[in-house]
């Protein structure tokens, strides 16, 4: 017998509860990070030329290399200006993330049909639970161990002297 049989109360239970949360939240997660949008704002004092406020415009994937700063004026600054572009690609981070969320959403939509409309099935065969729950969830943790790893000093210990590539000043403070 493998018909759906819908069964609500399964998702009190802790593992299913646990679901709908991953599931709500790798919706935030990879909605927050694909539509985000920035600028950042320098105020630029050119010769000749009246305070002028230059933005340059960045969003996912984050290739921050290509977002630039144009002159504040038609004359350049009086021939002075040169673009500048903002520095990085974080767009492999990015995408990567943005990804493994899509993942983790598709995998908890598939765990809960499961443990909504196949419950019998997930409580009288014994290798159903062993691969969601035991192998995928393994997966996931993983995954987000893997992210707590990269955004934090684990990865890249800080340093006491910033280390400069001398085309643009070490980064101060945020």
């Amino acid at each position: 017998m493998l018909g759906l049989q819908v069964n609500l109360s399964s998702l009190l239970e802790p593992l299913g509860f646990i679901k709908v949360l991953e599931w709500i939240f790798s919706i935030f997660v990879f909605a927050s990070c694909g539509v985000y949008k920035g600028t950042t704002t320098i105020l630029v004092s050119c010769k000749g030329v009246v305070n002028k406020t230059v933005t340059a415009a960045f969003a996912y994937p984050f290739r921050l290399n290509t977002a630039v700063f144009s002159a504040p004026d038609p004359t350049r600054c009086s021939g002075t200006w040169t673009d500048f572009h903002l520095v990085g690609n974080f767009s492999s981070s990015a995408q990567f993330f943005v990804t493994f969320a899509v993942l983790v959403f598709l995998y908890c939509i598939a765990a809960l049909v499961l443990y909504v409309g196949y419950m019998h099935l997930y409580r009288n065969t014994g290798k159903i639970p062993l691969i969601v729950s035991g192998l995928l969830n393994m997966i996931l943790w993983g995954g987000n161990v893997w992210f707590v790893y990269k955004e934090t000093s684990l990865h890249n210990p800080s340093n006491s002297t910033p280390r400069s590539s001398g085309i643009y000043p070490p980064p101060t403070g945020i």
